[in-house]
């Protein structure tokens, strides 16, 4: 990842969501499960090959070609950041959708 700032911004945000969870259930098993839904949804957002789905739903099943040299690894750099995405609705409610079920199962295991 060229930019770890983004990852340092979610990961402290998952802290302080895990001690805020922590705090208010005393729970060390609902602070876990915090942990792994956060984990998991960082991971979601921040490893993909953004390049690589940053294409139209129906171009993700075909092989993508890399331009030769330092060019295609800049344009990799320029494109893989969070606020250069092509709006794509397939996309977009794919990801809402799974992110908002998870969201849901978990306030759902944590305010039990």
């Amino acid at each position: 990842m060229e930019n770890d700032a983004a990852l340092r911004v979610c990961l402290l945000a998952l802290a302080a969501l895990m001690a805020v969870v922590g705090l208010c259930t005393f729970s060390f098993k609902k602070v876990m499960v915090t942990y792994v839904y956060g984990i998991l949804g960082i991971a979601g957002l921040l490893l993909p090959d953004w390049e690589f789905f940053d294409r139209d739903f129906s171009q993700w099943f075909t092989p993508m070609t890399v331009p030769p040299g330092s060019a295609g690894n800049q344009t990799a750099r320029v494109r893989s950041s969070l606020g250069r995405f092509k709006f794509y609705p397939l996309r977009v409610t794919m990801l809402a959708t799974i992110y908002c079920f998870g969201l849901y199962k978990w306030w759902m295991f944590v305010s039990t």
